[in-house]
């Protein structure tokens, strides 16, 4: 870093209140600057937090953290607030194994109060962390920090709701930058950005302005024009709306300008009872490609080019594009088929789909909940929708899988994309319990491809399925057969499993991305001489009793692999079956291996894989060491 810069200087907050109005400007291009550097190497939510970096250096310079309290929605574009907040020195290893998280974390640092990775938690957050000062006889301020995309969220409302109506000091940062990861969706955002936008209210506040310009220049008539123009801005803006949930409602203002962000937040930290600022920003601000295509610039693994441009690795081809080019496919052959996301149309591969079939593609906004009951209520006047969500997500709709969908047996299909180990993204984004929370939901069907021609099948054969739901699970990688979409999508018998190898020391039972695996552990341990047969468990619910039955009197050992909690994950459900079948077990003759009972961090996904002991050579270690350890004799179900 340069003798001269200013970032350097910074080893916390306070250290802004030394620089002047000149210097904060600086300031702020050398975190941009710091910001696409590391990006580049590290890969992260770069648009998000490049839009921010004024905004925050303004919010840290005003409030005292960590004695005030600042907590930031989702914790995307929070790298401008770990750089400021003493994260510096280590934000080189952004989201690596032992560095900064890329979202909020409360045992990292004290300036982050509360842990996020999910949108639309920050205003209920926030709210438990001031009522919790109320009580403790606390004089802190309290701010949350939410994005219009994050606003479409029920959760948000409900903390509004409940904020507006309590009355207490509280501040919400509305960050509108009209962009969650895809365009903004809903009333609310259309309202925002056509009021702001609206040719009436920038007449009148040119108008006012040119008045002002021909009365003499003094302070007081430069005031009384502003406070017409912020009375006007009560009139026809969202102030209205916030105004009627109990907040005190200032803005838009530029979200850019700290000579205007500043003054602003500066007066709203001695006012008092909830308050709510509107602020203007541009995602991506700073980096022109980033500026021009937000939405490919949201979450990047870039390489550094010659010309200073950000480019995506090639990964070959990935699941989520077979899944998406897929669903083309059978949509065009199924008018009834129709795509439903949640602010996630590139993430879910299903951007295509919206350009190709604009009248069957709906994007909801961050409304999981809503997403999969208004699923099921197009799947009740006979369409047959396929809801693409990532695997961590869907847990937020738990209830809606149970009441609305599974219970009335309808014909939903659920593409759980980011399912298992997600790598950098780290504890909030991993995929880690799909198979627990629905293979505990009566009626529900759950599969896992090994490759992506399997997936192409499992899709064919949800959409032809019709009683009752479906969801097929797949990781955040490159498929291993490069010739996925070479045929056309078979349909597969619900609950067979496929054997891809025989052998007479056990059976590897393993689903999805655990299939290769199993096969290398395999081969590795056929070079000792030691032949173990390996199952392509494609169908965790319903599973294929006949085929267990059978290996669990033929075999000596049975082996699960899954890449999900081992906490009623398959290996668990492998267990209770063959309990409930009466069988006697004279030794340990089942070995689940999965994801242990603790949150994952982030680091590289084949870090990862290591730590949870599921390469392939680690596996043919435990198998090994239980077939070295276990005592003659053969074992006979009572079945």
């Amino acid at each position: 870093m340069a003798e001269d810069s200013l970032l350097a200087r910074i080893e916390g907050p306070r250290d802004l209140r030394r620089l002047d109005d000149e210097q904060l400007v600086r300031l702020c291009a050398e975190i941009r600057g710091l910001i696409i550097e590391t990006v580049s190497r590290t890969g992260g939510h770069l648009a998000p937090s490049l839009g921010v970096v004024e905004l925050t250096v303004a919010l840290h310079r005003v409030f005292d953290s960590p004695v005030d309290k600042i907590v930031w929605d989702v914790g995307h574009q929070s790298y401008a607030h770990k750089i400021l907040t003493g994260r510096r020195e280590g934000f080189d290893r952004l989201r690596q194994k032992g560095g900064p998280s890329g979202f909020c974390r409360r045992q990292e640092s004290p300036h982050d109060p509360f842990g996020a990775g999910h949108a639309s938690t920050s205003i209920s957050g926030a709210l438990g962390i001031a009522t919790a000062r109320d009580a403790l006889g606390g004089v802190e301020k309290v701010v949350a920090v939410i994005g219009d995309g994050g606003l479409s969220g029920g959760l948000a409302f409900e903390g509004l709701d409940n904020a507006g109506g309590c009355g207490r000091d509280f501040i919400v940062v509305l960050n509108d930058n009209n962009m969650s990861i895809s365009p903004t969706v809903g009333a609310l955002s259309r309202h925002l950005t056509d009021i702001i936008t609206h040719p009436l209210y920038e007449r009148m506040k040119k108008d006012i302005w040119e008045f002002t310009e021909k009365l003499p220049k003094t302070n007081t008539v430069r005031e009384i024009a502003r406070r017409v123009e912020s009375s006007l801005k009560t009139l026809v803006t969202p102030g209205l709306f916030f105004e009627s949930l109990g907040f005190r409602y200032l803005g838009p203002i530029d979200g850019h300008d700290l000579g205007e962000l500043i003054p602003v937040l500066e007066r709203i930290r001695r006012m008092r009872g909830p308050v709510l600022v509107h602020v203007l920003t541009q995602k991506g601000k700073g980096l022109p490609d980033a500026e021009s295509d937000p939405r490919r610039y949201h979450g990047v693994a870039p390489t550094p080019r010659p010309n200073g441009k950000l480019e995506p690795k090639s990964e070959g081809l990935a699941y989520t594009q077979v899944f998406g080019e897929t669903l083309l496919e059978l949509a065009a052959a199924e008018p009834r088929v129709v795509a439903i996301t949640a602010a996630m149309a590139d993430g879910t591969g299903l951007a295509p789909f919206a350009q190709r079939f604009p009248e069957r593609f709906f994007d909801v906004g961050i409304a999981e909940g809503h997403a999969v009951t208004f699923a099921a209520g197009l799947a009740t006047q006979g369409l047959r929708p396929v809801v693409a969500v990532y695997s961590t997500f869907l847990q937020r709709a738990f209830d809606q899988l149970v009441h609305d969908v599974a219970l009335q047996r309808l014909p939903v299909v659920f593409a759980l994309d980011r399912a298992g180990l997600v790598g950098e993204d780290g504890a909030t984004h991993h995929g880690a319990f799909d198979l627990s929370y629905l293979g505990c939901i009566p009626g529900f069907t759950v599969a896992a491809p090994r490759s992506g021609a399997e997936l192409r099948d499992l899709l064919a054969t949800a959409l032809r399925q019709t009683d009752g739901p479906m969801a097929i699970r797949f990781p955040r990688a490159s498929v291993p057969d490069a010739e996925a979409m070479a045929r056309a999508p078979a349909t597969l018998e619900t609950g067979r499993w496929e054997v891809l190898r025989e052998g007479s020391e056990g059976a590897m039972l393993a689903v999805g991305t655990m299939v290769p695996a199993a096969l290398r552990a395999a081969q590795l341990l056929a070079g000792e001489g030691r032949e173990l047969t390996v199952v392509n468990a494609r169908f965790v619910k319903p599973m294929d009793d006949d085929l267990l039955l059978r290996l669990a009197r033929e075999l000596p050992l049975l082996v699960t692999l899954e890449e999900n909690t081992l906490c009623g994950g398959f290996g668990a459900q492998v267990a209770a079956r063959l309990a409930a079948w009466g069988w006697a077990e004279r030794e340990a003759r089942l070995l689940p291996l999965g994801l242990p009972d603790c949150f994952a961090e982030h680091a590289s996904r084949e870090e990862l894989l290591a730590w949870v002991g599921l390469t392939a050579e680690q596996i043919a270690e435990r198998v090994r060491a239980r077939c070295l350890a276990r005592r003659p004799g053969s074992v006979r179900s009572r079945s």
